[in-house]
């Protein structure tokens, strides 16, 4: 039985930041927490590990991620997505939904059995399961998604894809306007799927529609979908307005405007609303010519963009999303809130994305500028190089 205590930190617990803090670990899980110095003539069978005043948070959480360090989730190669699962890691996540682009299903195969394979030895973060974004999207829509792929919703083509996934599909981003939409939210309802909109051409009734049929999620919110016109509302203000819906936010001040995020924050709260990186494989590489979902994709300045000049996925960290969410005016609790407890809960995954007593010890040490100290997996350090 492995028992540590992590103390001189500020701990973001919830609601309100403990400082100092103490947290008890044993065995991979939080047994409880408190405020002040460890009591030494308690924890001689403890380790010790001195945060140095710095900030604790719980891992963070990636329900959106593609690529990092130059390997793409789509090459289909047990190496890619350990080298995803590591960079997550390194940046403060601690657990992630591989997700794909919209790809033949020959390949999409490939991708979904590549990352079953690694599954419960990841070498970093751990893969909280699959997030399938496309191929059943609206070319009207289609951002960087490659056109030759998209197509209407295929019940047979679906049945295929979940008789290799099973229930490791967690999440799936559909147009659900698409002919046959509504029957696959129906299908992916009935297997306790997130269903997800984006790359929509919806309008606010065929949202509205969509929302009250089950789907409960908006993909990159504001991207890849029907802007908001004050006589065409359209998915995002029929998503504002139902209580049940949560919103993805790529904060890295290119794809959303600083006051579209306080905005979404004031209208969703921090309970509706989840920090992604939707980051593509230069992430943790910087500038340079990459491949992705087909296409040639230039990243300069830190900014992905395909030949036309469309916005291709980020290179933003969860860490760094993080830091510009406090730095945008909103309060660093509901920041983590944001990168962290709501995703869990959106996974269904009450033992995670916390520090409170009885969840998993994941947790992410910070410093001022939110760079990455450590971090900690089921109670263990994993290596951040």
């Amino acid at each position: 039985m492995e028992r540590k205590i992590v103390y001189n930190v500020r701990a973001v617990c919830q609601d309100q930041v403990i400082d100092p803090a103490v947290v008890w670990i044993n065995n991979g899980y939080i047994e409880k927490i408190e405020a002040g110095c460890p009591p030494l003539e308690q924890v001689q069978d403890f380790g010790l590990i001195d945060g140095k005043g710095m900030l604790l948070i719980p891992g963070m959480i990636d329900v959106h991620i593609h690529g990092a360090n130059g390997y793409d989730m789509m090459d289909g190669t047990e190496q890619s997505v350990q080298q995803v699962s590591k960079a997550c890691a390194a940046s403060g996540c601690t657990s992630f939904l591989a997700t794909s682009v919209s790809s033949t299903i020959e390949d999409l195969m490939a991708m979904i059995r590549s990352v079953k394979r690694v599954m419960g030895r990841e070498e970093g973060a751990l893969i909280a399961g699959l997030h399938l974004e496309g191929p059943y999207l609206n070319l009207k829509r289609k951002g960087m998604q490659n056109e030759k792929y998209l197509r209407h919703p295929d019940m047979d083509e679906i049945k295929k894809i979940y008789r290799e996934a099973g229930d490791w599909i967690k999440m799936v981003t559909i147009a659900p306007e698409l002919p046959g939409g509504t029957e696959l939210i129906d299908f992916l309802q009935e297997h306790g799927t997130v269903v997800a909109v984006a790359h929509s051409d919806a309008t606010y009734e065929e949202a509205k529609l969509a929302f009250t049929r089950g789907a409960s999620h908006v993909t990159h919110c504001f991207n890849g979908m029907r802007p908001i016109h004050h006589r065409d509302p359209g998915l995002i203000v029929a998503a504002f307005e139902e209580e049940h819906v949560s919103l993805q936010a790529i904060v890295d001040n290119v794809h959303l405007h600083p006051a579209i995020v306080r905005m979404m924050h004031r209208v969703k709260g921090a309970h509706r609303m989840v920090l992604i990186t939707d980051a593509l494989q230069a992430m943790g590489l910087g500038d340079g010519i990459y491949t992705f979902g087909g296409h040639q994709v230039e990243v300069r300045g830190g900014i992905a963009r395909l030949k036309d000049g469309t916005l291709a996925s980020s290179t933003i960290t969860m860490n760094k999303a993080l830091q510009l969410t406090v730095e945008l005016g909103i309060s660093l609790t509901d920041a983590v809130r944001m990168a962290a407890t709501t995703p869990a809960d959106i996974l269904g995954n009450s033992h995670t994305g916390r520090i409170a007593p009885g969840c998993q010890a994941d947790l992410v040490l910070l410093d001022d500028n939110f760079d990455v100290q450590w971090t900690m997996i089921q109670g263990r350090m994993i290596p951040l190089s």
